[in-house]
């Protein structure tokens, strides 16, 4: 089963340090890139980002990145 491509581009997040986020993996959230519990019953869960810093991240949009849940540039082949 493959998941929804949301975008075909990365969401910029700003994040703080020590504070968990929760990216969709499946592609269906209302909130990208985070979960909203629209996976229930597809088979895909959440992925935890735990800031190690603040700042600024780049999570995928696609759903496709190897480097879950940060983008890896997975969107140019998709």
């Amino acid at each position: 089963m493959s998941p929804v491509i949301a975008q075909k581009a990365p969401y910029k997040a700003s994040v703080e340090a020590g504070k968990s986020y929760w990216w969709c993996a499946c592609g269906k959230s209302a909130s990208q890139p985070f979960c909203d519990g629209s996976h229930k019953g597809s088979g895909f869960t959440p992925v935890e980002h735990k800031a190690a810093a603040d700042g600024d991240v780049w999570f995928c949009g696609c759903k496709h990145t190897g480097t879950q849940p940060m983008c890896d540039g997975s969107h140019n082949r998709v």
